[in-house]
């Protein structure tokens, strides 16, 4: 099955989807003939990437919304389901970043992580799944963790901490569907390397101890985004490899899939975890 043959003329309702890779993916989803709800806390960027698909001839619906807020998420599974139909596809991304020691990292700004990377994607799980069962048609649950998800990195604990939560709970939600016999549920998890994004401009910092520390990974990880993947390049790869029925989703399978196998072997070997003299993974996926 390819891409086309899956997704055309479903719903697909993507968080975080006014920038990065969410934004790719709502792209490439109506280029495959979707109708595409937007859902972002940025109400001004969806509204644009809402007109630039109208124009372009697609379906795309605006709806601003906050993941860390399950009512808001429950309300806006209600009105795509009373609006514009059952989902075929689901895109729980919206995603922040944190830079700076654990120990300096301010409450709220963990906080501000643990409610977007992994409540947000449960809220979107809880209200959206259960309709999607009960509709018995072929749907799909992409959950983004990242290649900080197979990964570990200094000074970025919370945002690592969160994708392997969330490539944790893909994990364990894929079992779960199929131990409740929910073979029309495909559940994936989508692991991206380094695509094009703001999340390191707007990631929290800190304010108290080694600020200097904090900025200066968040430099690193600029530079990174500076050679990173075009977000509409990476969603095509996501969507071919979704349609050929895989469960790990990875933008650039050969740089995704080296992180994987190291981080086996750590495991394998039970080695401590050791500094590198530049990171070696980056973890950004918005």
């Amino acid at each position: 099955m390819d891409a086309r043959e899956a997704f055309s003329g479903g719903v697909a309702v993507i968080t975080g989807a006014g920038a990065g890779i969410g934004a790719g993916l709502a792209r490439r989803a109506a280029h495959l003939g979707m109708t595409v709800v937007l859902a972002d806390i940025d109400a001004a960027a969806i509204a644009a990437l809402r007109d630039e698909l109208c124009q372009q001839g697609a379906q795309a619906l605006d709806i601003c919304c906050d993941v860390r807020d399950f009512a808001a998420v429950d309300d806006l599974a209600k009105q795509v389901r009373r609006d514009v139909g059952p989902v075929r596809l689901l895109v729980n991304n919206a995603g922040v970043e944190q830079f700076g020691y654990l120990w300096d990292t301010p409450v709220a700004n963990w906080q501000r992580v643990v409610d977007i990377n992994v409540s947000g994607v449960f809220h979107g799980v809880r209200a959206f799944l259960p309709m999607m069962i009960d509709a018995g048609t072929p749907a799909w649950v992409w959950n983004l963790s990242s290649i900080g998800g197979v990964a570990v990195v200094p000074l970025q604990a919370p945002y690592i901490m969160s994708k392997h939560a969330v490539l944790a709970l893909t994990e364990c939600l894929a079992l779960e569907v199929q131990h409740a016999g929910h073979d029309h549920i495909h559940v994936q998890a989508v692991l991206p390397g380094a695509v094009a994004s703001n999340i390191f401009e707007s990631a929290g910092g800190v304010t108290d101890g080694d600020v200097d520390a904090a900025e200066s990974q968040r430099h690193a990880m600029l530079d990174i985004k500076a050679a990173a993947m075009d977000p509409l390049a990476a969603a095509e790869v996501v969507f071919d490899q979704a349609a050929e029925g895989r469960f790990y989703l990875l933008t650039q399978p050969e740089y995704v899939g080296s992180a994987m196998a190291e981080r086996a072997d750590v495991l394998r070997t039970q080695r401590a975890p050791a500094l590198r003299t530049a990171p070696r993974f980056d973890p950004a996926q918005h």
